[in-house]
């Protein structure tokens, strides 16, 4: 697992920056979904600029814990890059955790 992003919570939802290899985008926001219509709608969107990056959706570990399990994808991107957002405990920050296969997951 790998750290490629750092967020702090907003009114708006959240904004911060992902950094990899080959992709570095600051001002990323997330932002609440307001139009969900089923229960497998997003609860977020994720944001560079306008352009539409991905989507998370709201989640519980096993252990009790909230997160985010957030999907970003690209047309310069290889495949799609799955993460999850964790809040770091201390109530302000929130790291974005990679992990390799298919679909990260925290359970």
């Amino acid at each position: 697992m790998a750290n490629i992003g750092t967020f702090t919570k907003t009114e708006q939802g959240f904004v911060g920056e992902i950094v990899t290899l080959s992709f570095q985008a600051k001002n990323v926001r997330m932002v609440p979904e307001s139009n969900g219509t089923n229960e497998n709608a997003p609860s977020h969107r994720v944001y560079v600029g306008r352009a539409e990056i991905g989507a998370a959706w709201a989640k519980r570990s096993t252990e009790g814990r909230n997160y985010l399990s957030v999907k970003l994808d690209d047309p310069s991107f290889n495949a799609p890059i799955y993460a999850n957002l964790f809040d770091d405990e201390d109530g302000e920050s929130y790291t974005l955790i990679w992990s390799r296969g298919r679909k990260a997951n925290a359970d």
